[in-house]
């Protein structure tokens, strides 16, 4: 018998792996609900394409969650339960398509990418924002674009298709609560787009010039940083010293991400200051982004930002909350030294800085 391996990459079927999300929900007397037997309902929408574009999609087979993912309420520890079931399985086919619920998809595709670092394949995650037999629902576009996206072998990273778009998965935003055009990526261009009903790879902007070899996946065990062990503060005119100590005094806690004014400022405030300060000496892991969406912060180049550098707090640049925060999760869940977690953290993995 041969191996699956043995046979040509590009003559591998897809990977389609249903998590759940409104694509897969269907009407009930209480509202929409999940629902099931998803393999034969994506075969009727993509049989309701035209002949040709029927004909030129890719072979796929479909692997659905025995309990779907409520997107809302998922948690690091989906996160690595889909990186692994993606590092065993993708082997056999020539990309993965993720359906995944939409209002943590940007989590989810940003904590992939740093999972399946050196990736030499395609992960498109997909989405909808109305499900999949609703009338003008936009679940078969996405399904067909994520699916010719993830058919392309020059695409080697985790990205996400949604809106006629092709987004790099660690540089995407859920941007809009209703619009089909829900994602955006603020601080860097698209990978694609459909032009026409073409997939169109945008080239010089993907990652496969930089992933040579084979996949060096790192999938740490999140178990001990899924229930709050890093933290997210806003920072507001007011805040306290009291109520980010708080937060950083918590022994459970190993990191945090603020989200600060501008380019880098923060609060003068000495106890303020001293609490960060306490935290990062700890070996508490803090980064920094700007509230801003468009735009990098550098700390330290505004007076009101001496404070946070001083504190030991790392820049995270042009970094989404979404790549902060699961960069952060992935790598205080690796046996590292607070040195070379800061390197990395100040590192470019996976183009989301």
């Amino acid at each position: 018998m041969t191996s699956p391996h043995a046979t040509p990459l590009t003559e591998r079927p897809l990977l389609v792996l249903y998590t759940g999300g409104t694509l897969g929900m269907v009407e009930t007397p209480d509202g929409l609900a999940p629902g099931g037997d998803i393999e034969p309902r994506l075969a009727r929408a993509l049989a309701t394409l035209p002949p040709a574009r029927q004909a030129s999609l890719p072979a796929f087979d479909v692997l659905a969650f025995p309990e779907p993912i409520d997107s809302s309420a998922a948690t690091p520890r989906d996160w690595q339960r889909l990186g692994r079931e993606i590092a065993g399985r993708y082997r056999d086919h020539a990309g993965i398509v993720v359906l995944h619920g939409t209002d943590t998809l940007a989590w989810t595709a940003s904590s992939l990418a740093f999972q399946l670092q050196g990736l030499d394949r395609p992960v498109v995650v997909t989405g909808a924002m109305h499900p999949l037999e609703a009338p003008g629902s936009d679940a078969l576009a996405n399904l067909e674009l994520a699916l010719r996206f993830a058919a392309n072998p020059a695409l080697q990273e985790v990205a996400i298709a949604f809106g006629g778009k092709l987004l790099r998965g660690v540089r995407a935003r859920k941007w809009h609560t209703r619009d089909d055009d829900a994602f955006a990526s603020p601080n860097y261009p698209l990978l694609g787009e459909r032009v026409d009903q073409d997939a169109v790879l945008f080239p010089g902007r993907g990652l496969a010039h930089q992933q040579r070899g084979a996949p060096l996946f790192e999938l740490p065990d999140y178990t001990a940083l899924a229930d709050g062990g890093v933290a997210r503060l806003v920072v507001w005119p007011g805040i306290s010293a009291r109520q980010v100590a708080a937060w950083l005094e918590d022994p459970r806690l190993q990191g945090a991400l603020l989200e600060v004014w501008g380019g880098g400022n923060a609060p003068d405030d000495p106890a303020l200051l001293e609490a960060l300060a306490a935290a990062s000496g700890e070996g508490k892991l803090l980064a920094a982004i700007s509230q801003c969406p468009h735009g990098s912060i550098a700390i330290g180049e505004y007076a009101a930002g001496q404070g946070l550098k001083a504190a030991g707090v790392m820049s995270g640049e042009t970094m989404t909350p979404e790549a902060a925060m699961a960069k952060l999760v992935h790598l205080l869940a690796q046996p590292l030294e607070d040195a070379e977690r800061r390197r990395r953290f100040l590192t470019p993995l996976v183009g989301e800085r």
